[in-house]
């Protein structure tokens, strides 16, 4: 019973994403509005950019791990600072430079994040006597996630005029998106943590994490393999 309740602990935290969202995109509804677009377009884009990152799964499971036993908001506050660093400066780039990236190997390695930061959460890292620096490590993981973002623009047929512009209105919107997605998910956090059951929770929901991150691995691998 515990651990069922964890595990709804844990996609509650995640916003109740759909299952679909595992291979999260740009809609075809949205990829042909954008595409018409010309010049600098804010709305539009920040748009996007908003909903991209409250339905990407992938994004919020990590932030989920990484907010998950950090209980002032300074802390919280300077690791997504350093999260939205790292996105942010491989989802301008990657687009602006046109950075060739197979998007299902960066996404495995965003699956990979996730994995990372539970087993770090379940104290993994420090029973095989292995220590990072986990700030450096959401910096880094960071510009991996910001080239998923990248990936899913370059997929489309965007105007160059005003395209710096408008890949300034899309992390805006990311960054509005995943400011919206951790206050719902601190705000669960802290009511959970003022349970009595949340230290005997911790493992099983953590593992629970990281079975997801397996999952969004294992897709984006079979993806890489079928479709290359």
């Amino acid at each position: 019973m515990n651990t069922v309740r964890s595990i709804s602990s844990v996609l509650a935290l995640l916003i109740f994403v759909p299952a679909f969202c595992i291979a999260h995109g740009v809609s075809e509804g949205d990829a042909a509005f954008i595409e018409v677009q010309s010049g600098f377009q804010f709305w539009p884009y920040f748009y996007l950019g908003a909903k991209h990152m409250v339905t990407g799964f992938d994004h919020l499971a990590f932030l989920a791990g990484v907010i998950f036993f950090l209980y002032r908001i300074k802390e919280i506050a300077a690791y997504v600072t350093l999260f939205a660093i790292g996105h942010s400066t491989t989802l301008i780039a990657g687009v602006w430079f046109d950075i060739p990236a197979n998007i299902y190997l960066i996404d495995a390695i965003i699956g990979f994040s996730v994995v990372y930061k539970a087993f770090e959460n379940m104290g993994g890292l420090r029973k095989i006597g292995f220590s990072i620096n986990t700030k450096y490590a959401v910096l880094v993981f960071g510009l991996f996630h910001g080239f998923g973002l990248a990936t899913k623009l370059q997929q489309l047929s965007l105007s160059d005029e005003g395209l710096l512009e408008n890949l300034v209105a899309f992390n805006i919107g990311v960054e509005f998106g995943q400011l919206s997605a951790l206050i719902i998910m601190v705000s669960l956090m802290n009511a959970w943590r003022n349970s009595r059951k949340f230290s005997s929770q911790t493992i099983a929901a953590n593992s629970a994490l990281m079975s997801l991150g397996f999952l969004f691995i294992f897709y984006q691998l079979t993806g890489y393999i079928v479709e290359g």
